[in-house]
């Protein structure tokens, strides 16, 4: 009783509102409470093991891995380094640094560097400027003398006393049977050409041009073209002036047969019969309007307050189970819980009338 005092009593609430009402706070006390008080109790475990259980459990793995695991494996580490370094580095570096080097270093400073000075200057040299050398400079002058006296000389002599004399004959021999060739090539295929051009073809065709073609061509060009091209030119002008005429018979008969009468048809026909159709199509919408004002808008008003008063009995029982479960005031204020999606009326006001549709008609 006192929870239904504290509640603000609703403002002209119908039938209608209440039966909406009812089963929606049946539905949120059936179904949407239990799974908030399940998804509350869910949360607060979770909260509870984190802070009791697993906090202090990931502290305590870490210390342990810093303290204890973190220390072994870098001794193992370190311990490992140490015997491959003891096993397989040091014992050779100082093989290398103790035994070979110094072992290298003086047996080439002592023996190889000595023995190998001794044999350049004792061995090498003496071979090299008292053997090799002579030996090599005989050997060159006697290759020289035999490809000069082998190959330069004979292939000089063969070309200058006998290539060179020949070459000469040939190109004389060669010159002589190209002007022959020409020659010949002249008497067979241009003189004969040239003379008969000159001595029958030209003549031929100069007369005939002179004393045949020629008047000919005057006498057709005189005698037949001219009058006939004349004749043409007459034609065609006389064949305009005829289209012409057609042309404005055609415009006068498409005048009098077709733009007056559609001019008719149009002022006394088409006009009335649209101004009709217009005066009918005002009245449709005059009438369609009136449908909406008396019929449409006032099924919407009924549906937009059957979903405010929805939300209102979501809210109200939201409210009145926090009360009865934790106490103390609702955490909406109770003005926010009554407001519609587009204005600042509360729920339970009647709507106001549609003013804009009753202006428009």
């Amino acid at each position: 009783m006192e929870l239904e005092k504290a509640l603000p009593a609703p403002q002209g609430d119908g039938c209608l509102v209440g039966v909406v009402r009812i089963p929606v706070k049946i539905v949120a006390v059936l179904v949407v409470l239990p799974l908030r008080v399940v998804w509350d109790l869910l949360v607060a475990f979770a909260r509870m093991l984190n802070r009791s259980v697993l906090g202090p459990l990931g502290q305590g793995l870490r210390w342990f891995y810093d303290r204890a695991v973190l220390p072994v494996l870098r001794g193992t580490g370190w311990l490992i380094g140490a015997l491959f370094k003891l096993v397989f580095y040091w014992p050779w570096a100082a093989l290398w640094r103790y035994v070979v080097f110094p072992v290298g270093q003086a047996a080439y400073r002592y023996l190889l560097r000595p023995a190998g000075v001794g044999i350049r200057r004792y061995l090498l040299v003496p071979l090299w400027e008292y053997g090799l050398l002579p030996a090599g400079r005989g050997i060159a002058r006697l290759l020289a003398g035999a490809v000069r006296y082998l190959l330069v000389l004979p292939v000089g002599a063969l070309y200058r006393y006998v290539l060179t004399p020949a070459g000469h004959g040939l190109r004389w021999l060669a010159r002589g049977f190209a002007a022959g060739a020409a020659w010949l090539a002249k008497a067979l295929f241009v003189w004969p050409w040239v003379a008969l051009w000159r001595y029958l073809v030209r003549p031929v065709l100069v007369g005939a041009w002179r004393y045949l073609l020629a008047p000919v061509g005057r006498g057709l060009w005189t005698y037949l073209l001219v009058p006939l091209w004349q004749l043409l030119a007459g034609a065609w002008h006389l064949a305009g002036r005829v289209s012409r005429a057609l042309g404005r018979g055609l415009v006068w008969l498409w005048r009098w047969a077709v733009v007056r009468p559609a001019g008719w048809l149009r002022r006394h026909v088409v006009t009335p019969v649209g101004n009709a159709l217009r005066a009918g199509w005002a009245v449709g919408r005059r009438g369609a309007r009136s449908v909406h004002r008396q019929a449409i808008a006032p099924v919407g008003h009924t549906l937009r307050a059957l979903w405010q008063t929805s939300r209102l009995a979501v809210r109200e029982v939201r409210d009145d189970v926090r009360k009865v479960l934790f106490g103390g005031p609702a955490r909406e204020p109770g003005r926010s819980r009554a407001r519609t999606l587009g204005s600042n009326t509360a729920v339970g006001d009647a709507p106001g009338p549609d003013v804009s549709l009753n202006k428009q008609g």
